[in-house]
């Protein structure tokens, strides 16, 4: 297994997200989304990429951690931990100490996520979104 920190080829990004059950993205988001990540990582077995994790956001006030998927016959693994260490390496030396970073946790993920400091915003705060078309 091999951690890469770049960015996530579009072809590589659509099929892990397909396959893990994410919701499909165009070439034109993924043209623009990908570049403009803060931080990727791809988690490669040979060849062939197996997982992956990113941080969005401006580097400095609010990030968010998303795509963080491992290919369903790899899961149980601890790869998810591996994306989750590099992630929370970058957080914790490139982003400014005030940033707020969050994320949304599907399913159980939460816990893979509380492993590494993340915490319930209920009731302080609940997270909402707006889906464009």
């Amino acid at each position: 297994m091999e951690v890469i920190e770049a960015t996530i080829p579009i072809e590589e990004y659509q099929r892990l997200r397909a396959v893990c059950g994410l919701s499909p993205k165009t070439d034109e988001a993924c043209e623009i989304g990908l570049k403009n990540s803060l931080y990727s990582v791809i988690i490669k077995e040979g060849d062939v990429i197996i997982g992956m994790g990113r941080v969005i956001g401006d580097g400095g006030c609010f990030c968010q951690v998303v795509d963080i998927c491992v290919v369903p016959e790899q899961q149980g693994k601890g790869i998810g931990k591996v994306i989750m260490a590099s992630i929370a390496e970058f957080i914790k030396t490139k982003l400014p100490t005030s940033c707020y970073t969050s994320l949304i946790a599907d399913g159980n993920a939460s816990y893979l996520y509380e492993q590494f400091g993340f915490q319930d915003t209920m009731p302080e705060s609940k997270g909402l979104y707006l889906k464009n078309g």
